[in-house]
């Protein structure tokens, strides 16, 4: 009998390992990469302990759009597309303004090919239509906003609280419907100039309702595209 204790009481203590273990079998490469980039910005956020860091340099990593690059880039190499196993992975850079008409700069990513690199598509977008009312444009705006998923990456060309122009941010989380709600991580979206020179403050699980984010980008010539990691995603082989 106390051989038997013994065991059962053995295998109680092994059971959050074995669960742990499936936890991690479970995961699809799709969701490590994912997984892993957010960790990355969390890894960033922490280590700025709230303090605005350099966003005024092309090369600052804490610029908008270069810290949701540098989120994919600290983690591409270990994953490609199925597709195309021996192509290393690429993230987009902004369209260029004159590509962008008639919609201003900031709302979209130059469409490379995944043969290229590029592992992800424009799961939705949304352009203003002057041919609509505004009430129109907003709805449309609302369900736009309503199809964020957790490791998206979010492009817009907005006027909102802390700026106007192009900003970019990856959501943390799926659109959170009963509070109608976005949660995301992103850099420089608020910030301030010292001598001169501009510095970011970096957000990890930042929450606002979608309206926020509507008032911001659903205006005449304005935007935004969420762009997804495309299904096929696998460890580099």
């Amino acid at each position: 009998m106390k051989r038997l204790l013994a065991t059962l009481l053995a295998l109680m203590m092994l059971m959050p390992l074995i669960v742990q273990s499936g936890e991690i079998a479970d995961k699809s490469p799709r969701e490590d990469f994912i997984d892993r980039m957010i960790t990355t910005a969390r890894t960033q956020f922490e280590k700025a302990r709230g303090r605005a860091m350099p966003a005024h340099s092309s090369g600052d990593i804490y610029v908008c759009k270069n810290f949701t690059v540098y989120m994919f880039r600290q983690n591409r190499d270990d994953f490609r597309m199925a597709e195309f196993p021996g192509v290393p992975l690429v993230i987009p850079d902004n369209l260029p303004a004159k590509d962008s008409k008639p919609y201003q700069y900031g709302a979209a990513w130059i469409d490379i090919p995944a043969s290229e690199g590029n592992p992800f598509y424009a799961a939705a977008t949304f352009r203003y239509d002057a041919s609509l009312s505004k009430a129109e444009n907003r709805e449309l705006a609302r369900a736009f906003m309503q199809q964020a998923q957790r490791g998206d990456f979010f492009q817009m060309r907005a006027n909102y609280y802390y700026g106007i122009g192009a900003h970019s941010m990856v959501f943390t989380e799926d659109y959170n419907a009963q509070d109608d709600t976005v949660t995301w991580t992103d850099s420089n979206m608020k910030g301030k100039k010292v001598d001169g020179k501009r510095y970011g403050y970096i957000q990890f699980d930042a929450v606002k309702e979608i309206d926020w984010f509507v008032d911001a980008f659903a205006r005449k010539g304005y935007g935004a595209t969420i762009y997804r990691l495309r299904d096929d995603i696998i460890y580099k082989p």
